[in-house]
């Protein structure tokens, strides 16, 4: 019996605002052939309306968050705008195994940590067109919701500034002006990582025998 390979690690970052959870959701609704499994992140932030816990995120207390840290629970975890961010173990190693495409929706510093503890993740970096196209989408998210205050906007413009720069350690990078074309892109990154030799080996080694 021929072991499934390994399955794909697709770590998606951007700055707050930049659109990546709505990227994310057209392609986990739209995959390119195989579904994807998007891993639910943990955190410490007050649920908005309209979310959903176990959905979005699953929204703990700081104090069962800093258990998961002491049990080693996360494979990476981070402060991000006042609030603790971790990414589970059980979320993702198991399906790797088992063969399965895992999506990361993350921020900037979480990308960093998984890279660096898991080299073999494809890293994905979503850039907002520019400032002012940022500041309006995170206008409307205060708008919609009620907890986007002017100095807190203030103090995502000026990280999503620093964290732009950081798209360099990316392997590819998405430009979302548009969000049919950005979704497209995203789409092409996995069906590209699907159809690499180490993806297809088993595959693969199957057709040259039949050459022989």
């Amino acid at each position: 019996m021929t072991r499934r390979p390994r399955g794909n690690l697709f770590i998606v970052a951007s700055p707050s605002g930049g659109g990546k959870t709505t990227l994310i959701q057209r392609l986990i609704a739209d995959p390119p052939g195989e579904p994807l499994h998007f891993s639910v992140s943990h955190t410490t932030r007050p649920r908005r309306a309209g979310e959903k816990d176990g959905r979005e995120y699953h929204f703990v207390s700081d104090e069962e968050f800093g258990r998961m840290v002491r049990r080693r629970a996360f494979l990476e975890h981070n402060l991000v705008h006042g609030r603790r961010y971790g990414t589970s173990r059980a979320e993702v190693l198991p399906r790797l195994v088992r063969g399965e495409d895992v999506v990361l929706d993350i921020d900037v510093q979480g990308a960093r940590d998984i890279r660096r503890s898991y080299p073999r993740a494809v890293s994905i970096f979503i850039v907002p067109p520019d400032p002012d196209e940022l500041e309006e989408r995170l206008r409307k998210r205060g708008l919609d919701r009620g907890d986007e205050e002017e100095a807190e906007i203030r103090r995502r413009l000026r990280t999503a500034r620093s964290e732009v720069r950081k798209a360099k350690y990316f392997q590819y990078v998405i430009v979302n002006d548009d969000v049919d074309r950005a979704t497209l892109e995203l789409q092409s990154v996995v069906r590209a990582a699907r159809v690499t030799y180490a993806r297809q080996k088993a595959r693969l080694e199957r057709v040259f025998r039949e050459f022989r």
